[in-house]
């Protein structure tokens, strides 16, 4: 069993991120192979996680993909293809601890990750402005849930030492099973800048190996890592105990289902409603994926699941290339920030009509988010400058100051589309700051369909929006579908497998 370690937040900027990436650093540093993930359907993190690490960073959450199929990626992202297995994973929590997608249990949280896998949780508490409080503070994180496995407290933003001795003071007193992993001094200058939609890009805030080694040692001048390698390697040997137990339990049943004493089993399928993957032997099948500094937003599931399913997936940029790869089947526009690149991705013509050209001849496009903003007529950026984007799809979009939508979504296709039949059920999450402008009048319009049931976290249906489109929409128009959910593939594995068998039908291909 590989060793785990959880770093969880008391809350939202708490410093969760900083403090995950000086644990990867100084891991890094210390001759570890550390392989990352984040809790929930956050994209910027595992950019920066995949820079320490050098190792792909995934997304993990229950909400979404189920306990099986979170249980299944950890394993398999442990050993990367190469077979180079990772010493020690470290899964970022997402908001606080125990958030999640419900007020009343610990579905999509950081909590019930933490609780599947039997990862350690490391919770990190913003200590200021705060003295004998954040013994308070702790003690309710620690005992809201006692059957958590933890492993202590990192105190973050410490002011003095003199702050510093005050809550180790409290914490001996009112807290004394509780333990102190460290205490980590306020330094802002090691927090990454974050913009709307969250932290900045990878691409945009590099973590030079001149940062990362100034991460490293702060974590390391004030936290223990033999500590955190301690609770992560029992809680490990724990999980092989467990397994063994189990093995032998099976065992023995199957002996005795085999002599007749027993005659029920444990259904193989997987839980919460996730199909498992099947491999294909069929030819590969050309994608065409966007990757560049407008769109990195895509969940590494997703491309290997295309991948699982009979795809070659062949990346490339809609900003810095002239045309689509030659050969393509279908086109995946991933999520990103195009509007910060707008008046590039205007300039960038021949691109932009070849991925009209495609979409109009019938070719199967998927976008999501920031990939469906790029298939529209126009884009208007926050300063109300219009730019003409691709036109494959009859909208127009307008940036806001705030978020439009937020939250999780689960879809329910009611016509038949590149990701499968009718009826076909996805879950992901939305988040932007734009909205659909009205569609306008025109032969367009006339072809294209919203085939989205769409509901939140509650099953509430998402039938009408803050713009004068529907929110959460899946707009099909041809073969081309756009919408502003991002869809996580582990909840539908069919779903990928669907996308890759309607390119390999397809007639349309790219020059």
């Amino acid at each position: 069993m590989h060793p785990l370690i959880t770093i969880a937040g008391t809350h939202s900027g708490c410093g969760k991120t900083t403090v995950s990436l000086a644990l990867m650093a100084a891991l890094r540093r210390a001759g570890f192979a550390v392989q990352p993930f984040k809790a929930g359907p956050d994209f910027i993190d595992t950019g920066h996680h995949g820079t320490v690490t050098g190792r792909q960073g995934q997304n993990i959450d229950g909400w979404i993909m189920g306990r099986q199929a979170c249980c299944e990626l950890v394993s398999r992202a442990m050993s990367n293809p190469a077979g180079h297995l990772a010493d020690i994973g470290v899964i970022e929590g997402v908001m606080g601890l125990f958030d999640g997608a419900s007020g009343s249990c610990d579905s999509g949280s950081t909590a019930q990750l933490a609780s599947w896998l039997q990862a350690p949780v490391v919770l990190v508490a913003d200590a200021r402005s705060m003295a004998r409080s954040a013994a308070a503070l702790v003690s309710g994180y620690v005992r809201f849930d006692p059957h958590l496995p933890f492993a202590g407290v990192i105190f973050n933003r410490v002011g003095s030492s003199n702050h510093r001795s005050l809550i180790a003071e409290a914490m001996r007193a009112a807290c004394p099973d509780i333990p102190v992993l460290g205490f980590l001094p306020r330094d802002e200058s090691l927090e990454i800048p974050a913009r709307h939609l969250g932290l900045n890009t990878a691409a945009e805030s590099p973590l030079t190996a001149g940062v990362q080694d100034r991460l490293a040692r702060w974590f390391t001048a004030g936290v223990s890592l033999d500590s955190i390698l301690t609770a992560a390697r029992r809680a490990a040997a724990r999980r092989a105990a467990a397994s063994r137990a189990a093995t032998r339990q099976t065992a023995e049943c199957q002996a005795a289902e085999r002599a007749g004493q027993c005659v029920t089993r444990q259904s193989g399928s997987a839980p919460d409603g996730i199909v498992q993957s099947r491999s294909t032997a069929q030819a590969p099948v050309r994608i065409g994926v966007s990757a560049d500094e407008a769109f990195c937003f895509v969940y590494a599931e997703n491309l290997r699941l295309l991948q699982s399913a009979g795809a070659e997936l062949v990346f490339f940029s809609p900003l810095h290339d002239a045309h689509l790869p030659a050969g393509l089947h279908g086109v995946y526009l991933t999520g990103g920030y195009p509007e910060l690149h707008a008046d590039r991705l205007y300039e960038n013509t021949l691109m932009r009509t070849a991925v009209y050209d495609f979409s109009l001849a019938g070719g199967i496009v998927y976008a999501e988010c920031g990939g469906f903003m790029y298939l529209m007529q126009q884009l208007y950026d926050q300063q109300g400058a219009s730019w003409p984007m691709c036109g494959c799809l009859p909208f127009s979009c307008a940036m806001g100051t705030r978020f439009r939508a937020l939250g999780y979504r689960q879809v329910r296709t009611t016509a038949d589309s590149p990701l499968g039949a009718a009826g076909t059920v996805l879950r992901g999450h939305e988040f932007h700051y734009s909205h659909l402008c009205a569609p306008p009048a025109g032969d367009d319009t006339m072809n294209i369909t919203n085939i989205y049931d769409a509901t939140d976290r509650n099953g509430t249906p998402l039938n009408s929006g803050t713009g004068d489109a529907p929110a959460a929409a899946g707009h099909l128009q041809r073969n081309t579908l756009g919408s502003y959910v991002h869809l996580h593939f582990a909840s539908c594995p069919d779903a990928a497998r669907a996308f890759v068998g309607a390119c390999r039908r397809s007639s349309v291909t790219t020059p």
